[in-house]
């Protein structure tokens, strides 16, 4: 396991008490179990480095599954599979036109989520 993820004693507490009130006001803002399933799957689709390059590459504006996959050098069949998983998530939607059909952000949250996320990562 990654020595970042397993801490140390240092992450412990030298001396062990509770402290009822804090416990109590977590619980009253815990997520339900279907709103934590659901944040964990958003969180996990956009751990994905192509899933992330996909939403990316969307800010800028709806593109076709043959743009996608030229862009990111991967096969339409792979571009497709992503998508399918961030149509499912509500991140992206899809428009026809004709023969081709083109993906965009499903609204302006997943840009903010990833614009947030990356003020983050940046300080």
């Amino acid at each position: 396991m990654d020595k970042d993820i397993q801490g140390s004693a240092e992450d412990l507490c030298q001396f062990r008490c509770i402290h009822e009130d804090r416990i109590e006001g977590a619980r009253k803002t815990a997520l339900s179990e279907e709103e934590g399933v659901k944040l964990a799957q958003l969180f996990k689709a956009l751990g994905d480095l192509t899933r992330l390059r996909i939403i990316m590459a969307l800010e800028k504006g709806e593109m076709c599954v043959c743009d996608l996959a030229a862009f990111l050098e991967i096969t339409e069949s792979a571009v497709s599979h992503q998508l399918r998983l961030l149509r499912q998530l509500h991140l992206v939607t899809n428009r026809r036109q004709g023969p081709i059909l083109y993906y965009r952000l499903d609204d302006n949250h997943v840009s903010q989520l990833v614009t947030l996320a990356l003020v983050h990562i940046r300080e």
